[in-house]
């Protein structure tokens, strides 16, 4: 019998992925839950399991090809006796796509079925995915990449359907061109031997964003132009934690089986202010705000692919020591690249911790859809002024850290984030010790 591989869907938001490399070439045997390839989303990179055992006998789609989810990219033969190999190239993709198009273009589509329409091919123009019928239906009316970019559509993650195009140019004589055309967040792809010839070595190096490259920057782009970016900075004295953590870090370490860090009175002391602050933990989407009552708690992290936003799910439930303990199961599997999809969807609030390369201040970027970033910079020892018991003025030398929130302004104003990022810092300052393990 003849498996099918698909390309997974390893997410809700998830629409495509890329095949970065085959494990595994046609003819050789592979074992049930043996990885096969891996391919890269614009979320994170993964490695698939083949489905069943026996040989893979086709593989149709080939590296560094994106193709939707729910598309056939090989064949496994689970009968060895049965097993016949096709090594031929994998180009009928492309015969298969227009024989796809060919029916659909036939097929009368009602408005209930529009989302159907749009089955897909590997195209793709900057970061808009349009469908194998949409594009041939464009290069028939002569609609540009251009325009086709500026139609809003309804098809799943906004995408243009047919019926949307279709809709678009029986109106199209009579519609002005928009004020505002929408916002293209893509990132341009440009020939590699042009650039090249342009910058000769050896004065000058050409490389290839990879794939997570190519789909953090999009997302920083259009962090930028989604949501009014407005920060605050704040100082915190972090002695009473240092002092703690020096007292406490050989018990810890035997304790949990890893060393006791920072971070996890940061995650602590910022859980605490986001319950008093539900709005920071929110979203938005279009007029409507969109409040959690739950804490998933994102922390940037440095991985061997670049940076990434893995979630602490759930964490207004966390005790000191929970949080401790995710913090630590997400720095391994982190450098470990073991991290999986779920990981990193659904965070609600990201900290950002810039002061391990110490940076004393810097001016994160919000991780849409939230609304709030913080960071935290180096801790550095300073001259302080503080006020005793008897409330006479002295100098110090006191471990400081600056903190900086970005915040969306369309919801938060100052006076939110101002005291958000105030309370965090009294929360850190006022650390309950008794409870922290």
């Amino acid at each position: 019998m003849q498996v099918e591989v698909v390309m997974p869907k390893m997410g809700e938001s998830i629409q495509e992925g890329k095949i970065l490399r085959w494990t595994k070439k046609a003819g050789d045997k592979v074992q049930k839950d043996e990885t096969i390839l891996e391919i890269s989303t614009d979320k994170v990179d993964s490695e698939i399991p083949s489905p069943e055992s026996g040989i893979l006998i086709r593989i149709v789609v080939p590296e560094n090809d994106t193709v939707p989810v729910g598309t056939v990219i090989a064949f496994i033969e689970t009968d060895v006796s049965l097993a016949k190999v096709d090594t031929s190239s994998p180009s009928t993709i492309a015969k298969e796509t227009k024989q796809e198009i060919s029916k659909l273009e036939s097929t009368p589509i009602e408005p209930a079925r529009m989302e159907a329409a749009t089955v897909s091919s590997r195209g793709r123009d900057g970061q808009r995915f349009y469908s194998p019928l949409v594009r041939t239906i464009a290069q028939k009316e002569g609609i540009s990449h251009g325009e086709l970019d500026q139609i809003s559509g309804t098809g799943v993650s906004g995408r243009v359907t047919k019926y949307d195009l279709l809709s678009y140019l029986k109106n199209r004589g009579t519609m002005s061109s928009p004020a505002h055309p929408m916002p293209h967040f893509g990132i341009q792809s440009l020939d590699m031997k042009e650039l090249q010839k342009k910058y000769p070595a050896p004065q000058y190096r050409v490389m290839q964003m990879d794939n997570i490259q190519q789909k953090m920057a999009e997302h920083m782009v259009k962090s930028i132009h989604t949501s009014p970016h407005v920060q605050a900075i704040a100082e915190c004295d972090v002695t009473k934690i240092l002092d703690f953590r020096t007292k406490n870090a050989d018990r810890f370490e035997k304790q949990e089986g890893f060393k006791l860090t920072y971070t996890p009175f940061f995650m602590e002391a910022t859980v605490r202010a986001l319950k008093e602050f539900p709005l920071v933990n929110s979203s938005v989407e279009g007029d409507k705000i969109i409040q959690k009552s739950f804490i998933n708690l994102g922390i940037a992290v440095a991985g061997p692919k670049g940076l990434i936003v893995p979630a602490v799910k759930n964490a207004e439930g966390k005790n000191f020591l929970g949080l401790a303990r995710a913090m630590n199961d997400i720095a391994v599997r982190t450098r470990n690249n073991k991290l999986t999809l779920d990981d990193i969807q659904g965070g609600t609030f990201t900290i950002t911790n810039y002061g391990v390369f110490g940076n004393i201040i810097g001016i994160p970027i919000i991780n849409q859809p939230q609304v709030a970033i913080l960071g935290f910079g180096a801790i550095k020892k300073r001259p302080v002024v503080i006020t005793d018991a008897e409330g006479n003025d002295m100098i110090a030398i006191r471990s400081m850290v600056y903190l900086t929130l970005s915040f969306d302004h369309r919801i938060l104003d100052g006076a939110i984030g101002g005291q958000f990022i105030m309370k965090v810092v009294g929360n850190i300052e006022n650390f309950d010790f008794g409870g922290a393990f």
